[in-house]
């Protein structure tokens, strides 16, 4: 134990001095996930940003739903940037921030630790107070009301002694050194993500189908690990892992993908141990553990990191926890996952790997988009790495500046606009899509929402993923996939028009008005 609990000295040492921040990925926060994005937009590189250049960075947060950030500095401060739609930045209005920006309404508190969802941010304080801001309609600011389906200004939460927080898309996790409510949940109940053995569901009225999920705004201890003392927990969009003191680690939610680990794609109400992790092979107290969109992660017995669920793009799911080693041997002290992205902070190195369009491996502009296997980010080895963060199409590292020499400086530093929005790439690049010939422009692009979308659902499911709140907008529950996934079937029969024969005639007729070979085709029925 003495091992450990020097480790755990230098952590907190590291914690205390703080680093400082990278971040590579995508900036047009506006587009992220809805429509293409030019590369030019993209830090495929970790680079520095301008406001938070010499700040002493100890922590940083995102998730694998948000388009947004957060990083917190050594004095507590918390600084928020990115989409800003549902007041998810704290600062009291809806506008984008592409620079970090100081949430002055948390000036009064030392914050310690942040979470964020698809468009919501929990914070902790020192004292053990939790905070939240952004979007209300599931109650997963955990405020205990509904009244504001917005709260664009800090919340309190009706949580006390909070230690920690975890954010998926639309539910927030608190532990708490509370004896018998050492975890509890607040939000979308869905596919039993909130841990209270039920999902909520209910008919919108008696004589419809349509199904609704009940919100809990008011967080409530999870009662099956009443027993247990809970100390870290990791959500997915829909799903949540936890460790416990002994060493156990449990899931529950969205089953798909396998991402639970029990060699089912059940759905799980209630918490439920992976057996993988028991006996001799429990977790140790410096254990890390991590959730993706549709993956989980940990390290266990000897630092060995363990992955389950959807790891690739291609291949088979890992149904149950399943040893990565290409990272045997490493002393991985921090990992999270993005979407389909995973970045690791072990020894002197910078670890990344996934699926990504956007830069967010950091692998520079000579380096690959993705990597099926785990893979140094170059440019920053030899650095230790304090903390790290990924986003939905970005990631973040905070690195310890001993030892680095003048290295940091000859990092590129991008200032990010005052207030402005301005992704106006895509509107540029539609004259470009529209110049292909006729024939393929009526195939073309649908052949490429086909992909894009059998891309979305595959990657994760039912969850709305970056189009997020356009969805989130519409009267219809967010929560009802079903309703989403006919509206791209419904898209695909239309666009595609495979029914009744009325794309030849629509070719037939656009041919006739461009040209004459349509005419001349009609000599040769006779």
């Amino acid at each position: 134990m003495s091992v450990v609990e020097e480790e755990k000295k230098v952590e907190a040492e590291e914690a205390a001095k703080g680093g400082e921040l990278l971040f590579c990925g995508a900036t047009c926060w506006d587009a992220i996930g809805r429509r293409k994005i030019s590369s030019d937009v993209n830090l495929v590189s970790p680079t520095r940003l301008r406001p938070l250049v010499g700040v002493d960075i100890r922590f940083v947060a995102s998730g694998c739903a948000s388009c947004h950030c957060v990083a917190l500095d050594v004095e507590g401060r918390c600084f928020t940037w990115g989409r800003n739609e549902k007041g998810q930045l704290g600062q009291g209005d809806k506008i984008q921030r592409d620079r970090p920006t100081v949430v002055s309404e948390l000036s009064k508190y030392n914050i310690i630790r942040a979470a964020s969802g698809r468009n919501h941010t929990v914070v902790v304080t020192k004292d053990g107070f939790s905070l939240s801001f952004g979007w209300n309609k599931h109650g997963q600011l955990g405020s205990g009301s509904l009244k504001n389906e917005v709260e664009s200004s800090p919340v309190r939460c009706l949580v006390s002694e909070v230690k920690n927080a975890a954010c998926g898309a639309d539910f927030t996790v608190w532990l708490t050194s509370v004896e018998g409510a050492s975890i509890l949940t607040a939000g979308l109940p869905q596919y039993g993500q909130l841990g209270h053995g039920t999902d909520n569901e209910y008919n919108t009225k008696d004589s419809s189908v349509r199904l609704a999920y009940e919100a809990q705004p008011r967080p409530k201890a999870v009662a099956s690990l009443a027993g247990e003392t809970i100390v870290k927990v990791a959500c997915g969009t829909n799903h949540t892992v936890a460790a416990d003191s002994n060493g156990y680690i449990y899931t529950w939610g969205f089953g798909g993908y396998g991402r639970l680990g029990h060699r089912e794609q059940k759905d799980e109400w209630v918490p439920r141990r992976v057996d993988v992790f028991t006996r001799h092979n429990v977790l140790p107290p410096d254990a890390v553990i991590s959730a993706g969109s549709a993956n989980s992660a940990c390290t266990a017995g000897g630092g060995q990191l363990y992955m389950w669920g959807k790891i690739k793009n291609t291949g088979d799911d890992w149904m149950y926890p399943k040893p990565l080693m290409d990272l045997s041997g490493w002393n991985i002290r921090c990992m999270d996952s993005g979407s389909m992205h995973h970045f690791v902070g072990a020894d002197s190195s910078c670890i990344s790997w996934g699926h990504a369009q956007n830069g967010e491996l950091g692998y520079g502009p000579n380096g690959q988009k993705s990597s099926a296997v785990p893979k140094k980010v170059d440019i920053l080895e030899g650095m230790h790495v304090i903390s790290v963060a990924c986003g939905f199409a970005h990631s973040m590292a905070v690195v310890d500046r001993t030892n680095v020499g003048d290295r940091l400086d000859q990092l590129d530093v991008y200032d990010g606009k005052a207030f402005g929005e301005g992704s106006e790439e895509p509107e540029s690049k539609t004259p470009v899509a529209k110049k292909t010939p006729k024939k393929s422009a009526v195939k073309t692009p649908n052949n490429s929402k086909k992909r894009k979308k059998s891309k979305d659902s595959s990657e994760s499911e039912d969850e709305e993923k970056g189009s997020d709140d356009t969805s989130d907008d519409s009267d219809e529950e967010q929560v009802n996939g079903q309703a989403e996934q006919k509206r791209q079937r419904g898209g695909k029969a239309s666009s595609g028009g495979r029914g009744r024969g009325r794309p030849p005639v629509q070719k037939k007729s656009s041919q006739s008005t461009q040209g004459k070979s349509a005419k001349r085709g009609r000599p040769k029925k006779r």
